[in-house]
């Protein structure tokens, strides 16, 4: 079997790892010229996300970068702790969260792929898709073109091979923008291996320091989307939007924002809507590209490594493509979609944040029918979808 995999990010490259250790003819066909794609935000690989590394091999090639998370610390808007408990499967070092920026975690998994011998072609865009009865062809804009069984979209939130797929289906705003930056030297660095969540009054703070001192924060506020425009503002125009809003608060927060020097964006909070297409033919969808959330559940990234996982399963164990995409959307769609709810939920604020959002381990122990799901040596048949 030979597998087109469009998209050189986390979801791609991983998706690649899996089908490369399933046997699979896998290349992955990148867009950008190199691996610098969003490097300015950082994210967290929660448990579920590092045990479905685990399972694809590659936990070597991650915990080299970034700092592991052990708790979870919940202070109100006057910087009380109301809250402080492991966060996790916190007791195995190869499962526990971990804070890192995605632009990382990113070249680490390409240069994890690479070192397996798995075929990676930067600027390789994408502009349109012949899908036959036997085979599928994906067409590229300098002209070159490439055959395979199955073409995986992986190429993230802004999708080519969705619009191809679904043209008529594009994220839309969750209701919040978004604020990521690092401050080289934290004021109130709190406890070691901590995240920080914060309920201010208006804006919902959260940070980690890392071993050397640097805080990663970001913040969740209301107001209307962003223009493009806006998004590209200076450091100090972002910076200043932000204060007024932490300051309402008396919490480590603004102290945080206002140490920042350069390193500070925005975003605006995006979803794709419930039941998007995943699938048509020899054409699949996978990770941001399939089940876009907003952030508010830090899940992004963990449910794209769950998804690498379960497709290279399904091809593996079941001998039909188009068996393998429905089998891999039968078990995943449940779970990710639920994902884009409760996360949805939370930064809208019609969710209270206490409910435990997926993938967040209980303090027992992970999820059993998760762990049957993932493992790599349980068949594809054995493996229950989300329970009811």
């Amino acid at each position: 079997m030979r597998v087109l995999v469009i998209g050189g990010g986390i979801a791609g490259t991983a998706t690649a790892l899996g089908l490369h250790k399933a046997g699979v003819d896998v290349t992955v066909y990148e867009a950008h010229p190199d691996t610098a794609e969003d490097i300015g935000a950082f994210l967290t690989l929660a448990s579920n996300g590092m045990r479905a590394l685990a399972e694809l091999d590659a936990t070597h090639a991650v915990t080299a970068v970034g700092f592991p998370l052990t708790s979870l610390r919940l202070l109100d808007s006057r910087g009380t702790e109301l809250a402080h408990a492991p966060l996790g499967e916190a007791d195995d070092p190869a499962l526990r969260y971990r804070c890192l920026r995605r632009g990382e975690l990113n070249a680490a998994l390409q240069g994890e792929a690479v070192r397996r011998g798995v075929r990676l072609r930067h600027g390789a865009r994408l502009v349109s898709v012949t899908d036959g009865p036997y085979d599928v062809t994906a067409h590229f804009a300098d002209g070159s073109t490439a055959t395979g069984d199955l073409l995986v979209g992986a190429d993230g939130l802004n999708s080519t091979v969705r619009h191809l797929l679904v043209p008529g289906v594009r994220p839309g705003y969750a209701g919040r923008r978004v604020y990521y930056g690092y401050t080289a030297s934290a004021p109130e660095p709190g406890p070691d291996g901590a995240i920080t969540m914060v309920r201010g009054g208006t804006t919902a703070f959260g940070y980690a320091v890392s071993p050397a001192g640097e805080a990663y924060w970001f913040a969740r506020t209301g107001g209307a989307p962003l223009p493009a425009g806006a998004l590209a503002a200076p450091p100090a125009v972002l910076r200043a939007q932000l204060l007024p809003l932490l300051r309402k608060d008396d919490t480590p927060a603004a102290a945080l924002v206002e140490a920042c020097a350069d390193a500070l964006m925005v975003t605006n909070a995006t979803e794709l809507p419930l039941g998007t297409t995943w699938h048509t033919g020899r054409v699949l969808l996978v990770g941001d590209a399939a089940h876009a959330a907003s952030p508010a559940t830090g899940q992004g990234a963990s449910m794209a490594l769950e998804d690498a996982v379960v497709l290279a399963k399904a091809l593996r164990d079941l001998s039909d493509v188009r068996v393998a995409c429905a089998g891999y959307e039968r078990l995943r769609r449940p779970r990710a979609e639920r994902n884009i709810s409760v996360s949805g939920g939370l930064t809208r604020g019609t969710r209270a944040p206490s409910g435990r959002a997926p993938g967040v381990s209980p303090p027992t122990g992970p999820e059993e029918w998760l762990v049957r799901q993932l493992a790599w040596d349980t068949p594809l048949s054995e493996a229950p979808p989300l329970p009811g």
